[in-house]
């Protein structure tokens, strides 16, 4: 069988072509800009040159690209989104209005003559397309069974806000200790993840697995050889935005954390891994700290490792815990992608 795995962080896009009849080792890999790096650097090259704005395609991971568009509109140039593209702002589209876009439907940019003039930009996570005329390059024969992506999606409620959504559908899928890879996707992707349906309907006709790029982090963490000799651990992943810590005891999550990386400080680690070692870190004291929240299901007997991965990990080593860095593969920039390779395993 040979996968395609592509996790799309906020920085890098990281590309795994995995035949299982060779060695993962031996594996194709890419580390590319991130699709929303490319956008944001499109659309600071159309501010300098003075252009008004028009974006189509659909929901993109928004953070950053949200920025430079508000940047965009400080600098006196308008910007127009069609509804789909729009949301990558904000799914409520009343909020993306009151920040000063003008939202049209679909095709204006064809059939409107005053948007002639703008510079049109077309928002997408994934162009399958693009990546496998890359991958071409290397192997002529290239074609896939399996494609499985990553990314990170908060997911939308008009109830309450990203952050307490977010953490209450991890706790609904965790109702009781769970491998990992089950909290992949295989074409049952709920409606409110509005980022995941997005690059799902982007590879319509490929029946793509789906995945939060912090779970397949974490899942990848754990096919490291020296990680598949433990038992009972924490893997934590820390990312240049978010760090999510997950305890696994008997090769299932006994319970998680995520935090803002730019919260956590060396000492603030070590407090939160012990309680969530011990079962006795709540969900109050995270979300209050300005984090996303906590859901313990049991404690875990105890830590025989620290597993830590993401980029911005250096952080764990001005810590007192007894980590390993993991480098599935042999490489820490493929943790996610092996982590999505993992979970086609299981579900196929």
């Amino acid at each position: 069988m040979k996968i395609l795995a592509i996790d799309i962080g906020a920085g890098t896009q990281d590309i795994l072509f995995y035949n299982t009849e060779k060695e993962l080792e031996n594996s194709i890999k890419l580390v590319l800009p991130s699709p929303p790096v490319i956008i944001v650097d499109k659309i600071k090259k159309q501010t300098n040159l003075g252009n008004n704005l028009y974006f189509d395609g659909t929901i993109m991971g928004g953070g950053k690209i949200k920025g430079a568009i508000l940047a965009h509109i400080g600098a006196g140039y308008e910007v127009v989104m069609e509804e789909n593209s729009a949301r990558t702002i904000k799914d409520d589209l009343k909020v993306v209005e009151n920040l000063g876009i003008e939202i049209v439907e679909e095709d204006s940019y064809i059939y409107s003559p005053k948007y002639s003039n703008y510079s049109k930009i077309t928002l997408r996570d994934i162009n399958i397309d693009e990546l496998s005329s890359i991958i071409s390059q290397f192997d002529i024969n290239f074609n896939f069974d399996e494609i499985a992506v990553a990314a990170q999606d908060h997911g939308f409620s008009e109830k309450m806000g990203d952050r307490d959504f977010r953490f209450e559908k991890i706790r609904e899928r965790l109702s009781e200790p769970l491998a990992v890879e089950e909290f992949a996707f295989n074409g049952n992707i709920p409606d409110y993840f509005s980022r995941m349906k997005a690059i799902e309907k982007s590879l319509e006709g490929f029946n793509p697995i789906l995945m939060d790029s912090k779970f397949a982090s974490v899942c990848g963490a754990s096919m490291d050889p020296e990680v598949a000799k433990l038992n009972s651990y924490v893997v934590m992943d820390i990312g240049n935005g978010h760090t999510m810590a997950a305890s696994i005891e008997d090769g299932k999550i006994q319970g998680v954390f995520e935090h803002h990386t730019s919260s956590l400080t060396p000492e603030k680690i070590e407090n939160l891994i012990e309680k969530l070692v011990q079962g006795t870190i709540t969900h109050e004291e995270v979300h209050k700290d300005n984090g996303h929240g906590a859901h313990v299901i049991n404690p875990i007997s105890k830590v025989e490792k620290v597993v830590v991965t993401g980029p911005r990990r250096n952080i764990i080593e001005q810590t007192k815990l007894d980590y390993y860095n993991a480098s599935p593969g042999g490489d820490v920039m493929m943790t996610g992608p092996v982590g999505l390779i993992k979970a086609v395993e299981y579900l196929k």
